[in-house]
């Protein structure tokens, strides 16, 4: 299994980036995929997620701001995220798990696979 995240990089406050998983060896269309981020002295926290039919579901802290979507002919996930605060200044992660991801809240998202992350830092 495989996740390899792209896209991170340095951006003023108010800017967009799109963040990138190129996923490999699992049925990625079958998984629960997801968005989580870690400040360093903090835990990692869940983002977002997209289940295999499609469905989404966002934590408390980026409403509005943040979109994931897939490609399941590409094998890839996305996260849009725009209006960038200095406070999204992270680590992010792409992970895959059990679907139904979207049923449970965002403290209950269990995966089973990880990426090494891509940085995204915001400058105000």
């Amino acid at each position: 299994v495989q996740l390899v995240e792209s896209g991170g990089g340095s951006v003023q406050a108010g800017g967009s980036l799109r963040l990138s998983c190129a996923a490999s060896g699992f049925s990625f269309s079958m998984h629960c995929m997801a968005w989580f981020r870690q400040v360093p002295g903090k835990e990692r926290g869940g983002v977002a997620v997209i289940d295999s039919d499609g469905s989404t579901r966002y934590a408390d802290s980026v409403p509005g701001r943040f979109t994931i979507s897939k490609d399941n002919t590409q094998n890839t996930l996305y996260l849009q995220m725009n209006s960038l605060k200095p406070e999204d200044t992270a680590m992010y992660y792409c992970a895959a798990g059990p679907g139904g991801c979207t049923r449970v809240a965002p403290k209950l998202w269990g995966m089973d696979y990880w990426g090494k992350g891509t940085l995204v830092t915001i400058s105000s």
